[in-house]
């Protein structure tokens, strides 16, 4: 098992570094072409903002104490979101680390081979998002399911299982517990990105509008 460490954010889009700088993502995207502002561009083509250039611009320009504050807050409400994977094969959690490592939002991600040890591992540090296989040695992915459905500090996990198994031999097993989406092997790893970028807008809209906002 290995825990990464917690990533701060260090970047921004240019809709972010706008709000921050009280100018329009345009105005921006000015700033970046000349030069005023540091920034670099994702797979898909879009651009992010250094957060460090944007601060740099906040002591240089005369900008009014919210405006510095707003950047204070952003940074607090920007938290890396919680990830737990559990699959016994070391192959597989290869694969989960090649990909997840690349997804844009900052992410604290434990992976485990054991469900055991994973059971442990919740208890310390709840997750945002578990992805689990089924089928592993000792307690399997079944058994651990029915027993974090028990504990009320899972309640706001979202929980998500990728199997080889089909819908048949799943429910021969015992199924799994209500509103746990599954998901066929190979790994759907695009899903995965969707439900993951979901959960962290969700967990950084709520700190936002509990009086982080900009």
């Amino acid at each position: 098992m290995h825990a990464a460490a917690p990533v701060e954010r260090t970047f921004c889009t240019t809709r972010e570094a706008g709000d921050l700088l009280g100018v329009s993502a345009g105005t921006v995207q000015l700033w970046v072409d000349n030069g005023l502002l540091q920034a670099w561009k994702t797979a898909g083509g879009h651009r992010r903002v250094e957060l460090d250039s944007v601060r740099h611009m906040l002591r240089k320009t005369p900008v009014s104490v919210p405006a510095v504050d707003a950047l204070a807050h952003f940074v607090a409400a920007v938290r890396p979101l919680k990830i737990l994977v559990v699959d016994d094969d070391q192959h597989m959690l290869g694969l989960y680390r090649r990909h997840l490592c690349n997804w844009p939002m900052p992410a604290d991600i434990t992976y485990s081979d054991d469900a055991v040890a994973a059971l442990l591992s919740i208890g310390r540090n709840c997750p945002n998002l578990l992805v689990t296989d089924l089928l592993m040695p000792g307690m399997d992915g079944f058994n651990m399911l029915r027993v974090l459905r028990q504990a009320p500090e899972m309640a706001h996990t979202t929980i998500v299982v990728i199997s080889g198994l089909d819908a048949a031999e799943i429910s021969q097993r015992g199924g799994i517990p209500p509103g746990v989406e599954l998901l066929a092997k190979p790994v759907p790893f695009d899903r995965l990105l969707e439900i993951a970028s979901g959960l962290y807008q969700q967990s950084r809209l709520k700190r936002l509008t509990a009086g982080q906002s900009f």
